[in-house]
């Protein structure tokens, strides 16, 4: 099986910072919008991290979004970003 058949191209399409221990969340989203990856990281290491315009995520670490008007914002965005990142492009 090559790559492409065992993952799904996920864009970034949220960045936000909470708490008092400021973590960090971002959200790749499929390109149609309607199953996202969350990933939590705190300041430290997102320092340490590279953090691209997208990931290959496995089909079994994608959750459902929960509604129609989250899914509209993720699929624009993740429209928005593969036109003008390369997918392993810093962000």
């Amino acid at each position: 099986m090559s790559d492409s058949e065992e993952t799904v191209r996920c864009w970034l399409v949220e960045r936000s910072s909470y708490g008092d221990e400021r973590m960090v969340t971002l959200v790749y989203a499929t390109p149609t919008g309607d199953r996202q990856l969350t990933k939590q990281l705190s300041p430290n290491l997102l320092r340490r991290k590279r953090v691209t315009a997208a990931v290959n995520v496995e089909p079994e670490r994608l959750e459902p979004v929960a509604d129609d008007e989250t899914r509209e914002r993720y699929a624009a965005e993740a429209e928005r970003m593969a036109e003008r990142h390369d997918p392993d492009a810093e962000v």
